[in-house]
């Protein structure tokens, strides 16, 4: 479809070998929630996309959720730029007009912001956060804004009246992550953002991505196609039952890898460690 190796549509991952004397822009240690979530510790740079690996429905989502603020009840810490935040305590509202994350929705979730509305309606509104948080507060500075999201996104909306319900999932997409970009957020949190949208439209996430990272941002990224993890993350963390269970770094991230780890874990332990018993092969595709 788009007249290319699938393999080359992924921008080549910028050297980072000064990440490790840097502080962490999000720090979390030991954060649980009931039995979706145990223990979990992670350290993410500025400049560095970490993906979420592992079988569908092992916490990736609700990780994401618990650093959004919307989890009540969870326990540990979240520190960004070294500083404690109260992530059990926060709010949605609360998020939006801070520049800390961006939307953990997943494209099921587009509905809400892909109504009947002008298709620009929803950059209009983060314009208008943006710069209510800014200097600027005119008409022109919110138009200056919309037209830079939709320029650098590429969003084809075909006039600004045209309801956003009527755009291809691709367009809704980036719209829903563009009301977020208006807040040049430090760090970004994305559920499965490529699911459901064209070949084309993937690429240009892809490229998006690596364009923020190089900008500094710091960006937490669950993808349930394997690819995606290979091709766009610096480090890969594994989840199993609610837990990291494998990193894996750079030239470590493999299809093979991935699946192999996320397999392990789901293997019945007395199979796995009987004597003699058989092992069984690693297969191409769960």
């Amino acid at each position: 479809m788009i007249g290319r190796e699938y393999n080359a549509v992924f921008p080549a991952r910028t050297a980072r070998a000064r990440r490790a004397t840097r502080a962490p822009r999000l720090e979390v240690r030991h954060l649980g929630w009931t039995d979706r979530l145990n223990d979990i510790s992670l350290r993410l740079h500025a400049g560095e996309v970490i993906g979420l690996g592992g079988l569908d429905g092992q916490g990736q989502r609700e990780l994401l959720l618990a650093l959004f603020g919307v989890l009540r009840g969870t326990t540990g810490e979240v520190l960004i730029d070294g500083q404690p935040v109260a992530h059990h305590r926060a709010r949605c509202r609360e998020a939006q007009g801070d520049r800390h994350g961006a939307d953990p929705r997943g494209p099921q979730d587009r509905g809400p912001d892909a109504a009947d509305v002008g298709a620009r309606q929803p950059l209009v509104r983060g314009a208008r956060r943006a710069c209510r948080a800014g200097a600027s507060s005119t008409r022109t500075a919110e138009r200056d804004a919309v037209e830079r999201i939709v320029r650098l996104l590429a969003v084809r909306t075909d006039g600004t009246d045209l309801p956003a319900g009527s755009l291809s999932g691709g367009n809704q997409q980036k719209l829903v992550i563009g009301k977020w970009l208006m807040m040049a957020p430090r760090i970004l949190l994305l559920n499965d953002p490529t699911r459901g949208i064209d070949v084309g439209t993937k690429q240009e996430m892809y490229q998006l991505l690596r364009q923020l990272a190089d900008a500094g941002a710091a960006i937490l990224f669950y993808s349930t196609d394997y690819d995606e993890l290979v091709g766009c993350c610096d480090r890969v963390l594994v989840m199993y039952d609610g837990a990291i269970k494998r990193e894996l770094v750079g030239a470590e991230i493999t299809e093979r890898a991935l699946i192999s780890s996320a397999l392990e874990h789901r293997r019945p332990q007395r199979a796995r460690d009987a004597p003699g018993a058989a092992r069984e092969p690693t297969r191409a595709r769960a």
